[in-house]
């Protein structure tokens, strides 16, 4: 998988958002100043060549979907930016975030509560998902 650009990334979160569109439905939801109708189509036609999107042609017109799940993209995004910024260290990322955002010791126990009730959460319904 390739990490998109922020245009592409931008027509993906529409396509996501949207599950199948025309360029002109990608079009509308972009905020202003809106790009050129030739320029969204060209960019969906490279994410199309990316296999990130496919689509439905209905006569001269396409229907655009997404290939790549949205949370698949997503975690890979993340490692990725983990590995190049923080050299895919968890530890190093948190305490970038603490010490830019200026956590306290309470905000952080909260955030760490969190992820362990999502990571509990998310073994819970692997163990429920592997058991049906």
């Amino acid at each position: 998988m390739k990490e998109l650009t922020k245009a592409e990334e931008e027509i993906m979160q529409v396509l996501w958002k949207l599950e199948r569109a025309f360029v002109r439905d990608v079009l509308e939801e972009l905020p202003e100043p809106k790009p050129a109708y030739n320029t969204v189509s060209t960019i969906v036609r490279i994410l199309e060549s990316k296999g990130f999107v496919g689509h439905e042609a209905f006569g001269k017109s396409h229907q655009y979907y997404p290939l790549v799940a949205q949370d698949k993209y997503k975690s890979y995004f993340l490692k990725n930016f983990m590995s190049g910024y923080f050299g895919g260290s968890f530890e190093k990322l948190v305490s970038f975030f603490a010490k830019d955002n200026n956590l306290n010791v309470q905000e952080l126990d909260q955030l760490l509560q969190q992820v362990k009730q999502d990571i509990d959460t998310n073994q819970e319904d692997q163990q429920h998902g592997s058991n049906t």
